[in-house]
């Protein structure tokens, strides 16, 4: 996800924070402190609010941590590749490689709201054992909001829609019934799309009836909505692409720019005549080094295109995306590489021998879709 930096690792997977978490953490915590609290334990000290409004806050976004760390975790142990962890607003998310059977899809998504659920009564019982035992009201009442959160959370994702986890859960189910992963997936994306407008028209009737909170459900309901949708496209495109190496869908032959020239040179002798917006880069022995997208180019100062070199101003060829010839497409869009956008390099040992864009894939499937209506 953009706009998200890197903090750490969680079992050797990167984590990342998105800049909304912070808001995540201000919002929650000062509800929790500024109502919930004075409501269940009366006349305590603004100070007791405060800290417990922090204090749960940070605890919730723990409890978000561990589900997306359960999901990455029992993805790695099925031999499923895992990216990285990124915790945001809405909750989180673990980027990671598609499971190659329905029984590693099914335990990969059902451990998420599993581990709320058991993060849920640990914090119920935690709480109501400390206000029976010790009578520490504050503590108690924190972990007892915790523990209902996380319950709310489990009960949430287990919803039979995707992106939610529930979906991802009936998405297994359906492609073991049937053997058919790409129907199961168009399925699951369908129900998230109309769960997603059900969420949003459910949030607009809340807010006509003066409920600010149906906002909250708006913005969820919109986000599952759009991420549904791109799953449904992404099911199609791969099905559509199923079996067809990647030497059949790339561009050749690919003009190149040598890496060591002058932003000004490589404007003036090639970007102008690149039939691409993408313009893979060559070091000194031919190999490929990485590739300039043609609008950074463009973004260059004036004064300092005759001194910065082209590779100044590239993506380095460890941030690209890369395949060989005889790659399945359907493998190598998985592997796609965050920030690179839909460009990939494809390279024979040490030579490049073409690119793959997202026009590339679209011309390509008409052209299957064009095949596919004529044997009807």
């Amino acid at each position: 996800m953009n706009s998200s930096v890197r903090i750490g690792r969680v079992q050797g997977v990167p984590l990342r924070i998105h800049w909304t978490v912070p808001l995540l953490v201000v919002l929650f915590g000062y509800s929790l402190g500024s109502q919930t609290l004075p409501a269940w334990i009366p006349e305590q000290s603004n100070a007791t609010y405060t800290a417990g409004g922090l204090a749960g806050a940070l605890l919730l976004l723990g409890s978000l941590l561990a589900h997306e760390a359960a999901h990455a975790i029992t993805a790695r142990r099925k031999g499923i590749p895992v990216q990285n962890i990124t915790l945001w607003a809405l909750g989180g998310m673990t980027q990671m490689g598609k499971p190659h059977a329905p029984g590693a899809a099914f335990l990969v998504a059902i451990s998420g709201p599993l581990t709320s659920l058991v993060v849920g009564a640990a914090a119920l019982g935690a709480g109501l054992g400390l206000d029976a035992v010790f009578g520490w009201a504050a503590p108690a009442a924190v972990l007892v909001w915790l523990g209902w959160v996380n319950f709310v959370l489990g009960a949430f994702n287990l919803l039979p829609a995707a992106p939610l986890d529930g979906g991802r859960v009936v998405q297994a189910v359906m492609w073991w019934r049937t053997g058919d992963r790409d129907r199961a997936e168009r399925a699951a994306a369908r129900s998230g799309q109309v769960f997603g407008f059900l969420l949003i028209a459910f949030g607009w009737l809340s807010v006509l009836r003066g409920a600010l909170g149906g906002l909250w459900l708006m913005v969820v309901g919109f986000f599952i909505m759009i991420v549904a949708n791109a799953e449904r496209q992404h099911a199609g495109l791969a099905a559509a692409l199923r079996g067809i190496r990647a030497v059949d869908a790339m561009s050749r032959p690919v003009e190149t720019c040598p890496d060591w020239v002058s932003v000004e040179r490589c404007v003036d002798e090639v970007a102008v005549r690149a039939r691409h917006s993408t313009l893979p880069l060559i070091d000194f022995e031919g190999r490929p080094s990485g590739m300039v997208h043609l609008p950074q180019l463009a973004k260059t100062p004036l004064p300092q295109r005759e001194t910065l070199r082209v590779r100044d101003v590239a993506i380095p060829l460890s941030q690209c995306s890369t395949c060989a010839p005889d790659d399945l497409l359907e493998d190598v869009l998985e592997k796609v590489h965050p920030g690179s956008g839909m460009r990939i390099l494809v390279i024979d040992g040490q030579r490049l021998v073409g690119i793959i864009t997202a026009r590339d894939l679209s011309r390509l499937v008409q052209r299957n879709t064009l095949r596919g209506t004529d044997s009807q």
